[in-house]
């Protein structure tokens, strides 16, 4: 047992310890162990295959990805990530884990294992990628019924939100008790939140993050999105990050804000005399590549590709400008120093781990090869035809026959990660919807 990791339990009398891992989707996975139990045992073990699961609970085949016995893996805690439970009635801490082989290999299947791979890439070259995500996610009204279409919920003032209200002070000031719990809980998380922005759906809000380490960023969105969905629960409401919960409105994206330090901390985005660096150029010119075989980590559901519309503030293209929302790849103003590229593809229903290793091995792999991007983008991108795949299937085909991410995230990851993909699709498949029993029962 890390001596850190003891002396927080010690220090905060924790009672029970909340042994975390994310699968690919996202969801946390884990036992709660009491307090001696997990100080005793130092690790955890549990079946290979929960990191398979889809998330309707399903697996694929997963004989070819862990073996035909199911065997168990080796949870090993990471002491940096130990934090209190702050909603918890006693104390509680939660600690997130590293999935291991027996031999001590780290677990190819794991989202944090593909994080810390493609991390391990920049490290050889002597860079560190630093990363700030933006979460966009809905407060909405209760629902039962999953056949019913979501409802804004209602604040103080008693009414639901109508029309837009973006950037409103007001709209957020209707959600006070909710934020002010929230930002409490975030402190005692240590989450390391910055701002916070009412989008322009009804109920719809933006935190962003400070800038920082990817993989600790990763870890902070990981359990952000517990905090808020527990904090949404005990003020009566539900929050949700999928990707396009409501039709008409805009859909929620992580927007993820990335550059690169050299070994003394410069931002090698950047040339000594301030103007833009080959390493830039090149990092786009890998996103725009290769972003498109890399969607299913961007846009993992369905619904997910609801989002991705013009006219909605969500991107369909991979073009590139300066201070440009319409692209895809936005670069915000900025001094050399701070130079930096937006990847705005992303959903807020990504798994933050497998979101930020994608845009991080598309960047590489464009500064890797020397790859040039197109010609920035100064007018509107909106009416530039879609450059992404349109829906799930395609994405997953496209992802599959991707050599280069095979290479940089792990074959064995790339293929068990679109059996999951395939299997969540198939399942969806089967749904007779709402709108054919409307549309096609008389009438056809």
């Amino acid at each position: 047992m890390n001596d850190a990791l003891s002396n927080f339990l010690t220090q905060h009398r924790i009672h029970e310890v909340e042994c975390v891992i994310p699968d690919m989707t996202g969801i946390a996975r884990g036992k709660i162990l009491p307090r001696d139990l997990f100080t005793a045992s130092g690790e955890m073990r549990i079946p290979k295959s929960v990191l398979l699961n889809t998330v309707n609970g399903q697996q694929p085949d997963n004989g070819p990805f862990v073996g035909d016995t199911d065997p168990d893996m080796v949870c090993r805690p990471d002491a940096a990530t130990v934090r209190i439970v702050p909603w918890a009635a006693e104390p509680v801490a939660v600690v997130i884990h590293d999935c291991l082989e027996w031999d001590g290999q780290p677990v190819q299947l794991s989202p944090r294992a593909v994080l810390r791979r493609v991390l391990a890439l920049y490290e050889a070259r002597g860079w560190q990628p630093v990363v700030a995500p933006e979460m966009e996610f809905y407060l909405v009204a209760r629902n039962q019924n999953p056949h019913e279409p979501l409802q804004p919920p209602l604040g103080r003032t008693g009414k639901p939100e109508v029309g837009r209200q973006s950037y409103s002070i007001d709209a957020v000031n209707d959600f006070d008790p909710f934020f002010m719990e929230l930002s409490a809980f975030c402190d005692q998380h240590r989450l390391g939140v910055e701002t916070l922005i009412h989008e322009a759906g009804p109920g719809q809000m933006e935190i962003n993050f400070s800038h920082g380490e990817p993989l600790d960023l990763a870890d902070r969105v990981f359990l952000f999105k517990r905090t808020v969905r527990e904090t949404a629960l005990r003020h009566g409401v539900f929050a949700t990050f999928m990707a396009k919960p409501m039709e008409g409105e805009p859909g929620s994206a992580m927007h993820i804000h990335q550059s690169i330090n050299d070994g003394e901390g410069r931002n090698i985005f950047s040339n000594t005399d301030g103007t833009a660096s080959e390493h830039f150029h090149h990092f786009i010119g890998g996103l725009q590549t290769y972003i498109p075989q890399v969607m299913p980590m961007l846009a993992p559901y369905v619904n997910s590709y609801r989002r991705l519309a013009p006219y909605m503030s969500a991107p369909i293209n991979v073009r590139w400008g300066q201070d440009n929302r319409t692209c895809g790849i936005r670069i915000p103003k900025s001094g050399p120093a701070a130079r930096r590229v937006e990847n705005r593809v992303p959903g807020v229903d990504a798994n933050p781990y497998l979101a930020m290793a994608a845009t991080l091995a598309c960047g590489y792999i464009g500064m890797r090869d020397r790859l040039h991007p197109s010609e920035p983008t100064d007018g509107s991108a909106w009416n530039v035809a879609h450059e992404l795949p349109r829906h799930l299937e395609s994405a997953i085909e496209v992802m599959r026959a991707c050599d280069a991410m095979k290479d940089v995230l792990g074959e064995t990851f790339v293929d068990a990660f679109c059996a999951v993909k395939e299997l969540e699709f198939s399942t969806y498949n089967r749904v007779i919807s709402s709108w054919e029993r409307e549309h096609l029962l008389l009438l056809v």
